[in-house]
Parts: C-alpha cells; structure tokens; sequence
C-alpha cells in the first residue's frame, strides 16, 4: 500500500479490490464510486472515465486505482502497474476510434506540470489535430 496517505476508506465497489483510498481524493471517490464518474473500462487496478471538461473529443483519464500522487510515484512502487496503466490507455485509445489517426497520453505532474488532482493519472487525448509544443 506504498503510496498511500491521509483518511481511508475502503473499496465498496468490488469485492476483488480491497486495497484503501484516500477520502481526501476526487479520483479516491471515484473509484469508490461516492462520486459518479462516465466508467469507459475497468479492470482489477485501473479506472478509466471521461473528462468533465473535454479538452478533445477523446478525453478520458486513466487512473491506477491505488493512491499514487502523481506517475514518478507510481512507478517507482509499482513499475508493473504503471505499464497497465499505459496499456489501459492504449485499450482506451483503440475502443474510442483514435488508435489509428493518433492520439496523446498526458501524465501531469506537480503544480507546474498542470497537474490538479494529484492522484496519479494519463490523459488519452484523441479525435483532433494535437498540436505541439502543447499549452
């Protein structure tokens, strides 16, 4: 359970995953389902959900479902995660249409990275042009 911090609250929604979130965290409820969310796949570790604020037409967050701050944290306790993470997000990339034209993965990390909720997730951008350098 590295990686773990503040209040917790155990997993309600599926029997198979036990570990703790946080009660501090947006993606915590999320995964606890206390907060609803648009649920595009799931499997035993990983969450993932749309955007409520769509920055494309593809715009869905993959999220591990045990506490990580951010993605240097995650992978640093739990490499094999990480890569689930990132193939939840190619899942993702190919059920959404966008596998073949392109698409963008986005981990933020700490305040001048962008990054809001700090609870380690990707941002799957898809369905338009992604220009570069981004923001």
């Amino acid at each position: 359970m590295a990686g773990i911090r503040g209040p917790f609250l155990a997993h309600a929604h599926s029997a198979a995953y036990s570990e703790f979130v946080s009660t501090d965290c947006l993606f915590c409820r999320i995964v606890a389902r206390s907060v609803p969310a648009t649920v595009v796949h799931e499997t035993d570790t990983v969450l993932a959900f749309r955007d409520i604020a769509p920055q494309a037409d593809t715009h869905v967050l993959v999220i591990p479902k045990e506490h990580y701050a951010d993605a240097a944290a995650m992978a640093t306790a739990d490499p094999q995660l990480a890569g689930e993470v990132l193939a939840v997000a190619g899942e993702v990339a190919k059920m959404d249409g966008v596998d073949a034209t392109g698409y963008r993965l986005v981990f933020n990390t700490g305040e001048d990275g962008g990054q809001t909720v700090f609870h380690a997730h990707c941002h799957v951008l898809g369905g338009r042009n992604l220009t570069w350098p981004p923001g």
